[in-house]
């Protein structure tokens, strides 16, 4: 699949491309697979140590993990993408129309940004420590990096696992809040890092409810924003980043890789332990390093 001129055009004025069904359901079943035995493991064992009174096992995807935190939610830390490092979430990151349509934007030479997350996010109140780190304010993707990549233009890719809609904290953008460039930020302990309140874009918010298999795509600039879930079930969600490749990634200390190269393919990294390795490794060496540039207020 690949994009439109017109699609491309309107990336570039707005910031912003939403591509209704661009994946198959057979695409993310893997991720969601792999998520649900991963919870299904840790169950078993949380039961066994006395910390859950049941397993929850004939609940749904979308309800098991929130059943579970209820009653504790150590679980929820052991998520992410690069904690839980599975075999299908490295293959969907090379997934072959999801690069289609990312060569569109960013041109035939892709890396695969470290700023990539898999985000359950939990209902309203349940999340550990009473912040859930899914719930983000107004914001850049440009804001939370490192001034080394302030000049370069980084892709976001955010794609629902599951229905994303307005009452389980879907997406809010700002159309064309881009144009200005990077933002001033700053970040309160609790509440994240987000855009100095009289830096925000006189632009009216746009809600983007989602079904799986559908792809929004945003610029780095983009003014964004996801609220909390006030629903009973998981919204689960992944947002991946890629660029040019040779281009700073705002994570030095964090791996990215080359996702597809069409003048070198052998530089494109497909091995699994490798990636797995690249991650134990610098999480082990990046502790203590403060991942936002911006003073806390």
């Amino acid at each position: 699949m690949t994009l439109t001129t017109r699609q491309i055009e309107q990336f570039q004025t707005e910031g912003y491309l939403l591509v209704e069904d661009a994946l198959a359901l057979a695409d993310l079943a893997p991720i969601i697979d792999e998520y649900a035995t991963y919870i299904d493991r840790r169950a078993h064992e949380l039961l066994a140590e006395g910390r859950i009174s049941q397993l929850y096992a004939d609940e749904s995807f979308e309800r098991r993990l929130a059943c579970i935190c209820r009653e504790d939610a150590e679980l929820y830390r052991e998520l992410d993408i690069m904690h839980l490092r599975g075999r299908a979430s490295f293959k969907f990151l090379r997934n072959p129309t999801l690069l289609d349509i990312v060569e569109c934007v960013v041109g035939p030479e892709i890396t695969c940004s470290p700023i990539q997350h898999i985000r359950p996010k939990l209902p309203n109140g349940l999340a550990p420590r009473g912040s859930d780190p899914h719930v983000v304010p107004w914001h850049q993707d440009a804001g939370v990096a490192w001034a080394e990549a302030d000049a370069h233009f980084i892709l976001t890719v955010w794609l629902p696992l599951t229905e994303a809609t307005d009452e389980n904290g879907c997406l809010q953008i700002m159309p064309g809040g881009h144009i200005d460039g990077l933002l001033r930020h700053h970040t309160r302990r609790g509440a994240g890092t987000k855009i100095v309140g009289a830096e925000l874009p006189r632009v009216h918010p746009v809600t983007l409810p989602m079904r799986p298999g559908s792809l929004l795509l945003m610029h780095n600039h983009l003014p964004h924003r996801s609220t909390k879930n006030q629903t009973d079930t998981v919204r689960w969600s992944a947002d991946l980043r890629y660029q040019k490749t040779g281009t700073p990634t705002g994570r030095p200390y964090h791996p990215a890789f080359v996702a597809r190269s069409r003048a070198n393919p052998a530089a494109e990294l497909n091995d699994y332990a490798a990636w797995c390795e690249m991650w134990r490794t610098a999480l082990t060496e990046s502790q203590g390093i403060r991942p936002h540039r911006w003073s806390e207020k």
